[in-house]
């Protein structure tokens, strides 16, 4: 995996992040309701990152995408608050440090786009996910923000940027 770059989502890469997201959903055994698997724009990332205030990065690798990664502003929640989404990587990718290095580009954009907070929702089983989080510098929240609409997280983490 040396050859791994980060960079913005481009169009053409609309069906491989699809695709690469609903992989880990079923590998993981992650709800698809009230969840990123049911967000109407999972098949139009670029378009859906294209917006003010609004990034999308993936992981390529040999010219395959391997990982993903996006920051947004939380919906319905505070204009100095963003929201780390869709981070997910395929397996022959853990554990390599490639989700510090996309951690690290999504809080620097988000730092460049003025927010103050980043927020965060998980699954309570994806572990390693909430390591990196916490290594990050994320806090455990006991109640939700913003409205999402993905129910079906019940982990929420916040971090001061």
């Amino acid at each position: 995996m040396e050859n791994c770059t980060i960079r913005k989502i481009e169009k053409k890469d609309n069906q491989a992040v699809a695709q690469l997201i609903r992989s880990v959903f079923d590998e993981m055994e992650i709800p698809k309701v009230g969840t990123a698997y049911e967000d109407p724009y999972l098949d139009l990332m670029f378009e859906e990152y294209n917006k003010s205030k609004s990034a999308y990065f993936v992981v390529e690798n040999k010219g395959k995408v391997v990982g993903c990664a996006g920051i947004a502003p939380l919906e319905n929640g505070d204009s100095e608050i963003c929201e780390l989404q869709k981070m997910y990587f395929l397996p022959e990718t853990r554990g390599l440090g490639i989700g510090a290095q996309m951690m690290e580009k999504c809080l620097n954009k988000a730092k460049e786009f003025g927010f103050e907070k980043c927020y965060i929702e998980t699954m309570p089983f994806m572990h390693a996910a909430q390591k990196l989080y916490k290594k990050s510098g994320f806090e455990y929240l006991d109640a939700p923000m913003g409205n999402t609409g993905h129910s079906s997280c019940p982990v929420w983490m916040l971090k001061i940027l």
